[in-house]
């Protein structure tokens, strides 16, 4: 996780305006005289809007900071109408999860607003928020967010440096064909279960199983996916413990310390989002300690159920992606793969375009999708090169996969400088080369023959090849999609 390659020092810079977003929030708040209640409320909502919100540009993230409020209040309001009658709260709360799980279905947007709209019914429980304590929450995220907004947008606009990487759309389909749509039956289904086992252990605090629930189901989209990530927030949780036994039960609440620590969790969180989820859920579960301190409730045996909830949640998630509309893990990983090898195929044939000296025609775009389309599929790759998966022969063939699809990328960004070279433009082999590459991409994705096909092309291609360095790039990428033949014509469970 600290020799995670960081570009830019991205993750750090982000981080580091996270401490300064939540700071800002929380101090706002207590300048003007709120409750601690209402302090923790908006530190959350500020943390909230500075992560959730990933839209594709600078102008977008903002049109949806200003939404949240459209999301979160009504159902804020919601829970604590309902705060003191359990069956119609434990309804509502399952509505909010299959709305808010659904609502990805509409992009970086839809994600955003239903994360948010979820962790205020979450917040309110947490905090047992009364309907009396409404104006000041929602002061209080109101100016959490404005000042979140302003670190963000105005102070530290990361992004102007850096353009943030727009999400790949999700996988297509209608009905209970879309992703988006089958987990919101998933999720709904295995919060009712974390519901219903975490109120058999605890009256009060159920809702981490819930709140297990609903984390676990972000971001992934197969059953494998999903049962790596509830042992990896598992794990967490349980390494989180041990550190809040022996650093946030001591303070016993002193508002300093437990401040200087908060800050210190945001950070991690936030450093430690895209590389180790284990990590972050350690900095998370420290975090909660921490607040329960300053709310002086915390003590052991809380730490203890807190595991424990997160554990049933967990369970209720595995059991869901396993019963209800599964998703098979195969399945995502031959989809997302096709999509890059898609994306491949798309700039190659807008190189060969450029090189036949067709001014509007540009490959790096295209780069920069099979980029984000690689990052998705080591997602969906990652249960099959997990350490503790039993298949040793999925997971060898999932590691060649990986570095095979890398090897493109690589020789796919070489083919960009390429097909910018006005010399090069010229160079026949270049357009001929492009054409063979093109082919072979689209082989690949149509099936076992013309990948057969393909393949001895690209064979019979690189052994008559020339030594001009400028086709280097190209070589490699038939040699790399010719290689993944391989892996991907292999049975499944072999």
């Amino acid at each position: 996780m600290f020799v995670a390659p960081d570009p830019g020092r991205l993750r750090l810079r982000t981080s580091v305006r996270a401490v300064l977003g939540v700071g800002a929030a929380v101090c706002v708040s207590e300048l003007s005289g709120f409750s601690l209640i209402a302090s923790i409320t908006a530190g959350l909502a500020a943390l909230l809007a500075l992560f959730t919100v990933q839209d594709a540009s600078a102008g977008a993230q903002r049109t949806t900071t200003a939404l949240l409020p459209a999301a979160g209040f009504p159902v804020l309001a919601l829970a604590t109408a309902l705060h003191g009658l359990a069956t119609a709260r434990d309804l509502a709360f399952l509505a909010v999860v299959f709305c808010g799980v659904y609502a990805r279905r509409w992009g970086p947007r839809g994600h955003a607003l239903g994360i948010f709209a979820f962790m205020n019914f979450f917040m309110a429980q947490f905090l047992h928020a009364v309907p009396a304590q409404l104006p000041e929450l929602y002061a209080a995220i109101g100016l959490a967010l404005l000042a979140a907004g302003t670190v963000r947008f105005l102070l530290w606009p990361v992004e102007r440096r850096t353009p943030p990487a727009a999400a790949p759309p999700a996988l297509p389909g209608t009905g209970l064909a879309r992703p988006t749509t089958r987990q919101a039956f998933q999720a709904t289904a295995a919060c009712a279960v974390a519901l219903a086992l975490g109120q058999a252990f605890s009256e009060e605090r159920w809702y981490w199983a819930v709140g297990t629930v609903w984390w676990t189901f972000v971001n992934t989209a197969s059953r494998g996916e999903t049962l790596v990530r509830g042992f990896r927030r598992v794990l967490g949780t349980v390494i989180g413990i041990a550190v809040g036994l022996l650093v946030a039960v001591p303070l016993h609440g002193a508002p300093a310390p437990s401040a200087a620590l908060v800050a210190l969790c945001v950070f991690g969180i936030f450093y430690t989002a895209a590389v180790s989820y284990s990590w972050m859920m350690l900095a998370v579960t420290v975090m909660a300690g921490l607040l329960y301190g300053l709310l002086g409730v915390l003590d052991h045996h809380l730490l203890v159920l807190r595991l424990v909830e997160t554990a049933v949640g967990a369970v209720a998630a595995g059991l869901a992606v396993l019963l209800v509309l599964p998703v098979t893990t195969h399945a995502t990983n031959h989809a997302w793969i096709r999509r890059a090898l898609g994306c491949v195929h798309a700039a190659t044939a807008a190189a060969t375009a450029r090189l036949s000296h067709d001014p509007a025609a540009d490959p790096a775009p295209h780069a920069a999708e099979l980029e984000l389309l690689l990052g998705r599929v080591r997602l969906a790759l990652a249960p099959l090169v997990h350490p503790l998966s039993p298949f040793r022969a999925r997971k060898a063939r999932a590691r060649q996969v990986i570095a095979l699809l890398d090897d493109c990328a690589r020789e796919v960004r070489g083919l960009v400088a390429v097909s910018a070279d006005p010399v090069a433009s010229h160079d026949v082999r270049l357009t001929a080369a492009c054409w063979r590459v093109e082919a072979a991409a689209e082989a690949l994705t149509a099936g076992e023959t013309g990948l057969d096909r393909a393949v001895t092309e690209a064979r019979e291609t690189r052994q008559g090849a020339g030594g001009d360095t400028a086709l280097v790039h190209l070589h490699g990428l038939e040699k790399a999609l010719s290689e993944l033949a391989t892996p991907l014509l292999t049975a499944p469970r072999s």
